[in-house]
């Protein structure tokens, strides 16, 4: 497995993140007019902020993809004005994080669907954990734990396969012939 980072690998990581910065922002506003739905259920939503950090190593196919390109959309919802400031890169760097461990766990081998399930229910693992300290601490214990199976649950289908099935949806247009994940299209 090549691990060196190519120009255009950059280069994609980093659309990938400001394309996910900008439904970022369209997103964080959905978050909070759902405000009348009691959490932990609006967390169904969660999922798409965790997009980046499973989408980037499916295309880049390199250790570091997840957090890059979820650090980087943090970074960028950041400057769009994020209602969570500069909160979001902690958020990022967790999210990503929690990503890379699902193609990690493989040694970045393997970017099946299995994997992306698993890296997107680990973004939310990770996500949730951070929330609960951070913004939901006085949740009972029931809640806790249902707000962060709903996370984990949500990045698993969203993040999880909603990035799988971008991926070989890209994939099959050949915008992706430069990457190996492009050139896979077959491969389940």
């Amino acid at each position: 497995m090549e691990t060196r980072w190519r120009t255009v690998d950059i280069i994609v990581a980093s659309v990938i993140a400001v394309a996910f910065a900008a439904v970022f922002y369209a997103w964080n506003n959905l978050w909070n007019a759902m405000e009348s739905v009691a959490l932990p259920w609006r967390a169904f939503i969660y999922g798409v902020w965790l997009v980046p950090g499973v989408l980037g190593p499916l295309v880049i196919r390199k250790p570091g993809a997840g957090l890059y390109t979820e650090f980087v959309a943090a970074l960028v919802s950041a400057l769009f004005g994020s209602t969570w400031g500069l909160g979001v890169l902690l958020s990022g760097l967790v999210q990503g994080v929690g990503g890379e461990f699902g193609f990690a766990l493989t040694g970045y081998r393997s970017f099946k669907l299995g994997n992306a399930l698993v890296a997107g229910a680990l973004a939310g693992g990770g996500a949730a954990l951070l929330d609960l300290n951070l913004y939901y601490g006085a949740f009972s214990n029931t809640d806790k734990a249902l707000y962060a199976a709903i996370v984990m649950a949500s990045g698993a289908v969203v993040a999880g396969a909603g990035s799988w099935a971008l991926q070989r949806s890209l994939a099959t247009t050949g915008v992706l012939d430069r990457f190996p994940s492009g050139r896979e299209r077959a491969a389940v």
